[in-house]
């Protein structure tokens, strides 16, 4: 299957404030290899050569909105371990994990700048 996306280009309030979860984060979604770019906290897939990636860009003027960035994990029990590392590296207002609906299951937070995720696992009906 052709890729779907090749990357996250993600603003936040400040870098410092953000840093230590996305660190954490980032990796058990996958992206797995940190990439020195200026200006940028940047994370690739794991895979070798050109692969989709992760990067996240200081603005001081960053307002949230309502927009969210949903990530499908492979099981029930990966959503729980994920939500687990999200709470950890501080993430707000999280919500479940839980089923959310027959074959959905998800968690809900945002990062410390306010930006919402999600991971979830959907099997069909």
């Amino acid at each position: 299957m052709r890729r779907l996306y090749d990357h996250v280009d993600l603003r936040v309030s400040s870098l410092q404030e953000v840093t230590f979860f996305y660190e954490t984060l980032l990796p058990v979604l996958g992206f797995g290899r940190r990439v020195e770019v200026e200006g940028w906290l940047q994370f690739e897939g794991s895979d070798h050569g050109v692969t989709a990636f992760f990067g996240i860009t200081e603005s001081p003027s960053h307002v949230p909105n309502e927009n969210r960035l949903a990530f499908w994990a492979p099981s029930v029990e990966d959503v729980d371990q994920i939500a687990e590392v999200a709470m950890q590296a501080g993430a707000l207002n999280l919500e479940g994990p839980m089923a959310y609906a027959p074959g959905y299951y998800a968690a809900f937070f945002e990062d410390p700048s306010g930006n919402r995720f999600e991971v979830c696992h959907r099997v069909q009906m």
